[in-house]
C-alpha cells in the first residue's frame, strides 16, 4: 500500500520578502496590494517537479493551500477558505492527521511551522519544510524545493532516519523594529540529512572578535568607501551592521542599505528601490554575511536580493564577510535564489570570495542544493 504524504501550503508565506517586509504574519493583504508575487505555492510546485512517478498518495487541501500546486492525482480533505490565516493551517494539519498521513510536506516559513507544530500536539508525525517564507530559522526546512523532494524520496526508501530538530520562533513585531529576538518554540521530527536539510539558525558568538571586525571595516573603507564612485549594497545581519556603524553609517540590522562614498543613500530598501539605485550607479559591490549555523548567503532573510537584483549586481560583484566564529560553522556558502538558471550560474562558479580580515580573502565553496 502506498505511503500517504500530506501536502500543505501557506499561500501568504513569503509575500513580503521582496518588498522588504520582515515577515508576512498579518500583512498578506498589504503585500498583495503592493504587488507581491506568490512565493510558497510556486516553491511547492518546484518541489513537486522532482516527485514525478513517486508511488505515494498525496493527501492535501483544495486550491491555494495544496491542490493547485500538485500536478498529479491527489485527494483533497480540507476545503481552503477564501481568506487564510494561521488557524487555517492548524485546521488543515488536523485534517491531515485524521487521514493518517505518514508525513507532512509543507511550504511556508517559521510562522507556518509554528502553526503546524501547535496542531500536531503530542503527535510524532514527521514534517519536511519547503522553504517558502521570508524567514526560516527552524531545522525542519530543506535547503531548497529540490532538496525537500530528495529528502522525501530518501526517507521513503529508508535511507534517512527521523530525528528531532528545533522549531524556532521569531517575534515579528520586535523583528520589524530591527531587533533579533528568537527562541526555541518546540521540537519536531524530520528526516535527518546534513546535506539536504538546512539545520536551525544559530546566533554565532562573536566575543573577542573586535579586532577582526575592525580589520574588515578598514578593508571595506579603503577599498570601497573611499571610492566615491562605488555603490555599496549592505546585506542584513549583525556583522555588517557592526562594520557599517563603525564607518559612520546608520544601517538597519535586518534590512538592505546602500552607500556611496561617505553618504548613505538608501535604508531598508525593497527590491524595486534596489533596482532603481543600481541602475544609477554602474560600479557596485554587494556585501553579504552568511547566516550562522546554516551558511546561507542568499535566500534567507534577504529576499529583497531577488534574481533581478542579483543579475543587475553580477555574481562577480558579491563579497562574503566572515569572522572566525562564523567560519567554524561553515563548510560552504548556500545559495537559494529561487531562480533555477541563476542558481546554476552560482553552481558553475563553484566558489565565492569571502573577506576574513584586512586584505585577506578566501574562497568558499558554493552549495546550491
Amino acid at each position: 500500500m502506498p505511503r500517504r504524504i500530506g501536502v500543505l501550503v501557506n499561500p501568504d508565506a513569503g509575500l513580503g520578502g521582496r518588498l522588504g517586509f520582515k515577515g508576512s504574519d498579518g500583512r498578506a493583504e498589504e503585500a498583495r496590494a503592493a504587488g507581491a508575487e506568490e512565493r510558497s505555492g510556486p516553491r511547492m510546485a518546484l518541489c513537486m517537479e522532482h516527485l514525478a512517478g513517486l508511488d505515494v498518495d498525496f493527501i492535501t487541501c483544495s486550491g491555494q493551500m495544496g491542490a493547485d500546486w500538485i500536478p498529479f492525482e491527489n485527494v483533497v480533505v480540507y476545503d481552503t477558505p477564501s481568506t487564510t490565516t494561521g488557524e487555517s493551517t492548524k485546521e488543515a494539519t488536523l485534517s491531515l492527521i485524521d487521514e493518517n498521513v505518514d508525513l507532512i510536506l509543507y511550504a511556508g516559513g517559521d510562522g507556518t511551522t509554528r502553526d503546524i507544530v501547535e496542531a500536531l500536539g503530542d503527535s510524532e508525525l514527521p514534517v519536511i519544510g519547503v522553504p517558502g517564507g521570508v524567514k526560516m530559522h527552524s531545522g525542519c526546512f530543506a535547503a531548497s524545493p529540490k532538496a525537500a523532494a530528495e529528502v522525501l524520496k530518501a526517507w521513503l526508501t529508508g535511507e534517512l532516519l527521523l530525528a528531532k530538530t528545533e522549531v524556532m520562533d521569531l517575534d515579528e513585531e520586535v523583528y520589524r523594529q530591527g531587533r533579533w529576538s528568537v527562541r526555541m518554540y518546540d521540537e519536531v521530527l524530520t528526516p535527518a540529512s546534513p546535506r539536504w536539510m538546512q539545520g536551525a539558525k544559530m546566533r554565532v558568538e562573536a566575543s573577542g572578535e573586535e579586532e577582526v571586525i575592525e580589520a574588515l571595516a578598514d578593508h571595506v573603507k579603503e577599498v570601497y568607501v573611499e571610492d566615491s564612485q562605488m555603490l555599496i549594497i549592505w546585506g542584513s545581519g549583525g556583522t555588517l551592521r557592526t562594520i557599517a556603524s563603525s564607518l559612520g553609517f546608520k544601517p538597519t540590522l535586518l534590512g538592505i542599505d546602500a552607500t556611496v562614498g561617505s553618504e548613505q543613500i538608501g535604508t531598508d530598501l525593497n527590491e524595486q528601490e534596489l533596482l532603481n539605485i543600481i541602475q544609477q550607479y554602474g560600479k557596485t559591490i554587494l556585501l553579504v554575511s552568511p547566516m550562522g549555523g546554516q551558511g546561507f548567503l542568499i535566500g534567507r532573510g534577504n529576499l529583497q536580493l531577488s534574481p533581478p537584483v542579483l543579475r543587475a549586481i553580477g555574481i562577480n560583484s558579491i563579497l562574503g564577510m566572515v569572522t572566525p566564529a562564523k567560519l567554524l560553522s561553515l563548510t560552504h556558502l548556500r545559495i537559494d535564489t529561487g531562480d533555477a538558471e541563476l542558481d546554476a550560474d552560482f553552481a558553475e562558479k563553484k566558489y565565492l570570495k569571502a573577506l576574513q580580515g584586512y586584505r585577506t580573502t578566501r574562497l568558499l565553496k558554493v552549495a546550491v542544493d
